[in-house]
């Protein structure tokens, strides 16, 4: 399963990320960000795509439809909004559900990474 994950704004999420992609057991990891988020560095390989963040829903959510396009190879995958702002988390989510893919919330916890 692949491991979507938005890398935006938001204290200590970058960790959350971080801890996702160590810890988890992820065919491919993509992450999602803005020119600031291309810092983001994991010992692990990772896709970085680049999106800006600072447009209008519909357009961030058709941004993240075409950059998603095709590099998604089963039927759901696991999706990381630790990161990010709600109209960032909405656009994301309904790029994924429109391309179609299935969503599972993951997240690292004191036990481990679980999903939602």
């Amino acid at each position: 399963m692949e491991l979507i994950a938005l890398l935006s704004k938001g204290e200590g999420t970058w960790a959350q990320v971080s801890g996702l992609i160590k810890f988890g057991e992820w065919d491919k990891v993509i992450i999602l960000g803005d020119d600031f988020a291309k810092q983001f560095k994991h010992e692990k390989n990772f896709e970085f795509i680049k999106v800006g963040l600072n447009k209008n829903i519909r357009d961030l959510r058709d941004d993240f439809s075409k950059a998603l396009k095709g590099k998604i190879a089963g039927t759901e995958v696991a999706l990381s909004i630790a990161s990010g702002d709600g109209k960032e988390h909405m656009a994301l989510i309904s790029a994924l559900l429109n391309l179609p893919a299935g969503i599972r919330f993951a997240a690292l916890t004191k036990d481990g990474v679980i999903d939602l």
